[in-house]
C-alpha cells in the first residue's frame, strides 16, 4: 500500500521569487510601518521558507532598499503620467503634484523612500526615472545649469514639505489644497 502525503501549506511556482516577496513586502507596507516589517512574514505571505527569502535578501535592510527603490520608480510612474496629461507649461507642476498625492496613497512607503536612501544620489537627485525627470524640467524652465540646481532644490523642498506636512496631518490632505499650492503660474519659476 502506497502512502500519501498532503501538503497544507502553501508553495511558490510562480517563478520570480524576488519580484513576489517585493510585491509581498509593498502590501505589508500598506498596514505596517518598514520597521515592523518582518522577513518571516514576507516569506509565508508569499508561501515560501523563510531560507528562500535570504537567497534575494540577506537581510531586513537589503529588502528595505529594493522596496526603496521600488518606490522610486512607482513614484517616476506616477509623476510620467502626470506630465504625460499636463500642457507643456504646467508639466512641471504636474510632476510636483503626483508626487504629493502618491506620498498621500503610499505614507509608509513614502517614508521609507526617504528614510532608507541615505544618499542624496539615490533619491530624486540620481540617475533613476524620477530625477532624470525632475532634472530635465529644470533644466528647461531655468536655462543654465546654476538656475537648474537651484530650482530643483525649490521644486522638491516645496513638493516634499508639503507631503509631510500633509502627513503629519499639519495640513489636511486636500487635492485643492495640493493644486493651489503646487500651481504653475506663481511656482517653479526660473
Amino acid at each position: 500500500m502506497a502512502m500519501v502525503t498532503v501538503s497544507t501549506s502553501k508553495s511558490y511556482h510562480h517563478g520570480d521569487l524576488r519580484a513576489a516577496l517585493l510585491e509581498a513586502g509593498l502590501q505589508a507596507l500598506n498596514s505596517a510601518a518598514a520597521e515592523d516589517l518582518s522577513l518571516r512574514q514576507i516569506a509565508r505571505d508569499v508561501g515560501v521558507s523563510a531560507t528562500a527569502v535570504y537567497r534575494h535578501f540577506p537581510d531586513k535592510a537589503a529588502l528595505l532598499s529594493a522596496l526603496a527603490q521600488t518606490g522610486i520608480a512607482q513614484m517616476a510612474a506616477w509623476q510620467s503620467e502626470a506630465a504625460a496629461a499636463a500642457t507643456p507649461d504646467s508639466a512641471f507642476a504636474a510632476t510636483g503634484r503626483a508626487y504629493v498625492r502618491w506620498a498621500l496613497a503610499h505614507p509608509a512607503l513614502f517614508k521609507l523612500v526617504f528614510g532608507e536612501c541615505t544618499s542624496v544620489s539615490q533619491t530624486v537627485f540620481g540617475e533613476n526615472a524620477a530625477a532624470q525627470m525632475l532634472r530635465t524640467y529644470a533644466k528647461d524652465l531655468a536655462g543654465d545649469e546654476a538656475g537648474a540646481q537651484r530650482l530643483m532644490i525649490q521644486a522638491w523642498a516645496v513638493v516634499h514639505g508639503l507631503a509631510m506636512l500633509m502627513l503629519d496631518g499639519q495640513l489636511p490632505p486636500d487635492e485643492d489644497l495640493i493644486d493651489r499650492v503646487i500651481d504653475a503660474r506663481t511656482l517653479f519659476r526660473a
